[in-house]
């Protein structure tokens, strides 16, 4: 047994560990190491990536690339590849993953399995809107090939059903062409809630990519927009950018209510600079920040941290942004790392999928036992009132009345489960 953390390093839970590599022994490991669940590189946030007690089938040694349609764009690989390989090696010859999340240390089964979404929903969707077909293996040898048109309903309870359909042993993904690996970007500040959805709504027809940053400090909602469009040929290809690491976990959160007004406050006088002028940045940098950091949610130090994201109606969500930031004034609590920005007019193509037409706001709360968890109680509340939901991706203690109510095809996915995987989540949430 090996202790295990996910991304929010909330506790070490033992697991047996399982490294794949091989996929004509994959029927074999799967069937007699069961119950478990897949785990790429833990980048989830909260228990959708572990299994105390049983198994954790790690996927990363299943990496390799195994075919690519230059003329169509569609890339045929193994579920153990990166989103970081993929845009590193196709970027400079002309191609990139339409949608990326936050980070790029993702596998690609896990950002099937949690339907992933980025900064340009409303032109792109999310993750699943670009699979074209995956295979799925279960623990009892089955093997199933499903896609939007071919076996629709093993690819919806897939799509998002954080691996509990089964192993995503590979995956078909169609790529977008580009003409740069640059954006142009804009940076706005805003000084209210009314003026963050007036700057989206007005960016939404002409900027593929926006995002928001907002103070949680500020109760009347003051941010930092920014919005970006690829840059035109010719620029010169980025150099890669130096990496810094986070070495050791401190022995209290450096994350606290004396610093986050002053990190706060800073981000927003730096971020100010740039107002009044386009900029040329690169796509890594622009979509994936905090990737300039590695292990950066060490910094939230020994009982690590929560991150919430909800996602909201857009016809309640002023009343409901307006209503979160304040009990989060009120609780004493912050978050640094608030992102705030609009979906689209789709959901997503899984049962169990996040993105839908609304709002979501992602926020990061260091781990403060009770004093988080009755924070969380008025945010659920405010969240459910407005008939929204939260991110099963990060989410780490959310009620099962707030998932069942969030999640209405939740029943039906139950059919498609396969009963030798399960995870902390599935047993919190669905009484595995």
């Amino acid at each position: 047994m090996k202790g295990v953390y996910s991304w929010g390093r909330l506790a070490l839970e033992p697991h047996r560990v399982i490294d794949l590599h091989d996929p004509a022994e994959l029927a074999a490991q799967l069937e007699h190491n069961r119950p478990g669940i897949a785990y790429g590189l833990g980048r989830s946030y909260g228990d959708a990536c572990l299994a105390p007690g049983d198994t954790l089938w790690r996927t990363p040694g299943l990496g390799r690339l195994i075919a690519f349609d230059a003329q169509t764009g569609v890339l045929h690989c193994e579920a153990g590849v990166t989103l970081r390989e993929i845009q590193r090696l196709f970027m400079p010859r002309g191609w990139m993953l339409p949608v990326t999340p936050g980070t790029q240390w993702v596998t690609v089964g896990g950002a099937i399995a949690n339907d992933v979404h980025g900064k340009n929903h409303h032109r792109f969707g999310s993750f699943g809107d670009h699979v074209r077909a995956l295979r799925l293996l279960r623990t009892d040898g089955q093997q199933i090939e499903c896609g939007p048109r071919q076996e629709p309903g093993w690819f919806a309870a897939t799509l998002g059903g954080i691996g509990l359909t089964g192993l995503i042993v590979s995956a078909s993904l169609q790529l977008r062409r580009i003409d740069s690996p640059w954006l142009t970007v804009q940076t706005l500040p805003y000084a209210s809630l009314e003026e963050f959805f007036a700057l989206s709504d007005a960016s939404e027809m002409d900027w593929e990519h926006t995002v928001s940053w907002i103070d949680c400090f500020s109760r009347g909602g003051r941010g930092i927009f920014m919005r970006a469009n690829p840059a035109p040929a010719g620029l010169a290809a980025p150099a890669p950018g130096r990496e810094k690491r986070v070495p050791w976990t401190p022995p209290l959160s450096l994350v606290n209510r004396w610093s986050l007004p002053a990190f706060n406050l800073a981000y927003y006088a730096l971020q100010r600079r740039h107002v009044g002028r386009e900029r040329q940045v690169a796509h890594e940098p622009f979509s994936c920040p905090l990737d300039q950091v590695q292990e950066w949610n060490r910094l939230y130090g020994p009982h690590g941290f929560y991150q919430y994201q909800s996602v909201v109606p857009r016809r309640d969500a002023q009343a409901a942004l307006a209503a979160m930031l304040d009990a989060i004034a009120r609780s004493g609590e912050g978050s640094f790392l608030a992102v705030l920005k609009t979906f689209g007019e789709r959901r997503s193509l899984g049962m169990l999928g996040f993105p839908q037409p609304g709002v979501t706001l992602a926020l990061d709360f260091p781990n403060r036992g009770a004093r988080t968890h009755r924070l969380f109680a008025s945010l659920d509340a405010i969240v459910r009132e407005a008939g929204g939901k939260l991110y099963l991706a990060k989410d780490a203690r959310m009620p099962r009345a707030l998932f069942e109510a969030g999640y209405p095809e939740l029943n039906g996915f139950q059919s498609w489960r396969d009963h030798g995987m399960r995870s902390s989540m599935s047993r919190r949430l669905m009484g595995d």
